[in-house]
């Protein structure tokens, strides 16, 4: 199985990554894209789909060793993960891990984000919890300049409140380094388990794909992108 902790910069996700990895030791293999590709000098949305995929085949690898992986540290988005072409072999469980704005901007400052960037964190990070309710919403802000491989298809077929796509969410705010990491191993836990939703393989198939009088234009005003 594949673990998305997906989350906008400053939510947490690479700190909660590395005390995941030490509570659950061999179990799960933890990762975030570097790990398998070089970053480019300037990181795209393709990049960042085509490293995904690289990551979907690695959780591939390792279902056959009967170990599972967990993906945390960079905002690789869900519908992303789910659109890689390989992703139709693997059960994924995603969750997102969130903080509100000023957890967030206090985060991104106290690390020596740019202030002119803040702006462009926050509105992702605001943009990934609609992402959360409803993949349709602004589907643009990935599907624009991203990888041609891409399979979208999956993701259009899933309307609002299809309960199909459930992503649970893990507010961070508030909480210490050791609450977060604590909260996302229970939520590891418990999808191994199979106690939280999780996109079985091939999930999308199950939902009768829209006619072309319910599809909907997303309005063309998009949030600013941290890659």
């Amino acid at each position: 199985m594949l673990l998305l902790l997906s989350g906008a910069s400053g939510v947490g996700k690479s700190t909660a990554r590395q005390l995941v990895q030490e509570r659950l030791g061999n179990r799960i293999e933890a990762v975030e894209l570097a790990h398998l590709a070089a970053i480019p000098a300037v990181p795209t949305v393709s990049w960042r789909q085509q490293t995904a995929e690289k990551v979907v085949r690695r959780a591939l690898k390792l279902r056959d060793e009967d170990r599972h992986l967990l993906l945390a540290g960079d905002p690789v988005v869900p519908g992303e993960i789910l659109a890689t072409p390989s992703a139709r072999h693997l059960d994924i469980a995603i969750c997102l891990l969130d903080a509100n704005e000023a957890t967030q901007t206090a985060r991104l400052r106290s690390r020596g984000e740019p202030e002119e960037l803040l702006p462009n964190h926050l509105a992702f990070a605001a943009w990934l919890r609609r992402h959360a309710h409803d993949p349709q919403h602004m589907l643009h802000v990935i599907t624009d300049g991203g990888w041609e491989q891409m399979r979208w298809d999956r993701v259009r077929r899933v309307r609002t409140g299809d309960p199909h796509w459930r992503i649970p969410i893990i507010d961070s705010s508030g909480l210490s380094k050791e609450e977060v990491a604590n909260r996302a191993s229970r939520w590891a836990d418990s999808a191994r388990a199979e106690q939280q939703p999780v996109f079985r393989a091939g999930w999308y198939r199950l939902i009768e794909p829209p006619r072309k009088d319910q599809r909907e234009t997303p309005a063309r005003s998009a949030p600013g992108r941290a890659l």
